[in-house]
Parts: C-alpha cells; sequence; structure tokens
C-alpha cells in the first residue's frame, strides 16, 4: 500500500518535494496510526537501499512511513547539490505537517529517523520542533566543524578542506555562482565502503554545502527534545562520522535518550541488515514509541 505523494516546501512554498507513504495492509477505517519518517542521508534519495529496507521494515511493525527526497535531491525541486542543513530542516518540518494532513496518522505521534546527515537533520527538527514524538539517529552528528575535522585528520587534509571553502566563497562572490566540488573532497568515504553509495546518489555539491555543514550543530539542541525519546546508534568504529559525535550528543540530551555503540558494523549500519542493530530499534520503540492505534470517535 504504496502511494506516490508530493508536498510544498520553502519560505513561499515554491518547492515541490517528491515522497512516497506507506500505510500498514491491516489498517482499518477510522485508525489513526503513528508515523515514521525516513530521512535519507548526505545527497541521496527517498528510493535508496538504506532507506527503503528500514521503511518496509516500519511498515510491517504497524507504522505509517513517509520517506521524501530532500530539495535538491532524487525527484524533488531545488538546485541539483545544494543542500543546505537548515533548508534540510525546513523540508523536514513541511513533511510533518503533511502527514498531519493525513486522516491515517495520529498527528500527535510522528517520529523521524534519520541515517548520517538525515540523523543530523532529524535531531535538529526535533530540537526546534516539539511536534516530533521521537527521534532514531544512526550514525549521525551533532557538530560541524568538529566532525570535519574528525574527517580531515592530517593537517594536509584540513588545509586542503579549508582551502576549498575559502575558494567556494571566492568564486561566490566573485560570479555569484555556487562553485560544484566532489562529494569526496567534502565527505571521505573509504574504498570498501563506497559500494553502499545508493545509486543516483548525488556526486558534485557546492561549495556552500559543505559551509553549511560546518557551521550546523545539532549537539545545541538535542537537549530541547526532552523529555520526548532519543535513540542514538552509532559503529563504535565509524569510517566515516567519527563514533565521538553521538557520544557527545548523548552528553548534551535530556532523558530519556539512549545510546547504543555496535561492534560488527560500519557507517552505513540500517543497510547491512544487522539483526541485533534492529532488533535494538524493535525493543526500543516497544517501550517509547509503539505502533499503537487510535480510532476516530
Amino acid at each position: 500500500m504504496e502511494e506516490k505523494v508530493t508536498f510544498k516546501s520553502g519560505e513561499n512554498d515554491e518547492l515541490t518535494i517528491s515522497g512516497a507513504i506507506h500505510l500498514p495492509e491491516d489498517m482499518q477505517p477510522g485508525e489513526k496510526r503513528p508515523a515514521v519518517m525516513v530521512l535519507h542521508g548526505f545527497g541521496s534519495r527517498k528510493d535508496a537501499a538504506n532507506v527503503t529496507g528500514p521503511a518496509n521494515i516500519f511498515l510491517n511493525w504497524g507504522y505509517v512511513v513517509l520517506r521524501f527526497d530532500m530539495r535538491g535531491c532524487g525527484e524533488s525541486d531545488g538546485l541539483f547539490g545544494h543542500l543546505l542543513c537548515l533548508d534540510q530542516v525546513a523540508d523536514t518540518r513541511a513533511a510533518i505537517s503533511f502527514l498531519q494532513s493525513r486522516p491515517e496518522v495520529d498527528p500527535d505521534r510522528i517520529g523521524l529517523v534519520g541515517s548520517s546527515f538525515g540523523a543530523a537533520v532529524a535531531i535538529y527538527t526535533g530540537g526546534v520542533d516539539d511536534r516530533v514524538a521521537a527521534v532514531i539517529s544512526s550514525g549521525g552528528w551533532g557538530n560541524g566543524e568538529r566532525k570535519f575535522r574528525g574527517q580531515h585528520p592530517s593537517p594536509e587534509e584540513w588545509q586542503a578542506f579549508t582551502d576549498m571553502l575559502a575558494e567556494g566563497k571566492k568564486h561566490r562572490d566573485e560570479t555569484g555562482e555556487p562553485l560544484f566540488v566532489d562529494r569526496y573532497a567534502i565527505v571521505p568515504i573509504p574504498e570498501h565502503l563506497r559500494k553502499n553509495m545508493p545509486s543516483g546518489s548525488v556526486q558534485q555539491f557546492t561549495a556552500d554545502t559543505a559551509q553549511g555543514m560546518m557551521e550546523f550543530n545539532a549537539e545545541e539542541v538535542i537537549g530541547n527534545i526532552a523529555p520526548r525519546p532519543v535513540l542514538l546508534l552509532h559503529s563504535s568504529a565509524d569510517s566515516v562520522t567519527p563514533t565521538e559525535q553521538s557520544i557527545e550528543m548523548f552528553k548534551r540530551g535530556g532523558q530519556p535518550t539512549d545510546l547504543h555503540l555496535t561492534a560488527d558494523t560500519d557507517h552505513f549500519m540500517m543497510a547491512e541488515s544487522n539483526t541485533r542493530v534492529i532488533n535494538i530499534i524493535h525493543d526500543w520503540l516497544e517501550k517509547y514509541f509503539p505502533a499503537k492505534a487510535t480510532i476516530d470517535a
């Protein structure tokens, strides 16, 4: 029971966002279910395997599920590859409004699930929008500059990264146009993990994207989510996003915030069909955000 949908985002609703909503097969007339929104990663899209896979899991557990392309990604409007974190937060908030308008959704029980970049957006959105009932972050990050320093650890790598940011600013000042750079100049990914990159992912991003990520600090707002629940998942040896990012967010989160560091996983935890990770999520949802329906009177 999948339905292609669109909704509006942007300051003047000028952007059309492309999505898909999934309804459990056992829904009864008048039922309202809690909803889970699955946010894609950096330059990815709603049809990526590490989005559709989790979406099907949540659907089978009884949730209404929404997945969508952020602006500048997939089939949504926006300059392809120009991804500003706060714009993605705005798109996510627009998606919440869309879900609240759906008759099948309990408007007070909408949870966010994100991986990597999508996890940072999920946490930030939960921290600034009290309509979010629960947040699950997989391999997320909370401090853009500290994350980038961990991803470009040597003095030479950090110099190359900051030179790219400066070149991007100069290019925009001189031409009025963004400078496009390779995705791995922004977020390095080891060769052995690149096979996990979804087909159709953005390969060239604006330097403005990197600058916006540098200034994005979800850890500053994660404490606002309490007493709504947060689940932080991270590989204990993440080769893309430093593990300390989730540890530091855990320190700043209110109660209840849970942190699980798992061995035998890497950055793409939710694409690795790891039974232990799936069981952690299932048990956490049962406790804090169960798929319990309400019936219209």
